[in-house]
């Protein structure tokens, strides 16, 4: 991940991610994209994560996120994404069903506790930076000839 070494505390950071599978289940991928309250690009990540579903990528963006906002010493989050269930079941509105699910949800909920609030929000897919995260798997599961 394009992280920061020697970075001091950020208040907030803005994460943006998308999490996609070509055939759902099939190739999937992860984008992330951190900015500052500003909309300034702090640092971006995209990767193939193997065979798997979509809400599966989507989790797994999420989990990539927040890894890169600790990283960049983020304190509070606003984490935006383009999954209405992914974004109300990680804010307690939808409750998890999906078993397959739980142990990603379990594990971003650990990953919350580095920071002293995450708030997600759905937004749609033609968002400016969910088009730049999306693309950002694209060009991943591309790469990788998937």
């Amino acid at each position: 991940m394009s992280g920061a070494s020697g970075l001091k505390s950020r208040s907030k950071l803005i994460v943006y991610s998308d999490g996609g599978a070509r055939g759902n289940p099939g190739p999937a991928a992860v984008g992330v994209l951190v900015c500052d309250e500003q909309g300034h690009k702090l640092g971006d990540h995209s990767e193939v994560i193997g065979e798997t579903t979509n809400n599966v990528a989507e989790y797994t963006a999420v989990l990539r996120g927040l890894t890169l906002a600790a990283e960049l010493k983020g304190v509070e989050i606003d984490y935006f994404l383009d999954s209405e269930l992914v974004a109300r079941q990680l804010s307690g509105i939808y409750k998890l069903k999906a078993e397959h699910l739980r142990p990603l949800f379990a594990d971003v909920k650990e990953k919350e506790k580095k920071f002293k609030r995450v708030t997600y929000f759905h937004v749609p897919r033609e968002h400016e930076k969910i088009r730049y995260v999306d693309k950002l798997v694209n060009i991943a599961l591309n790469k990788a000839g998937c």
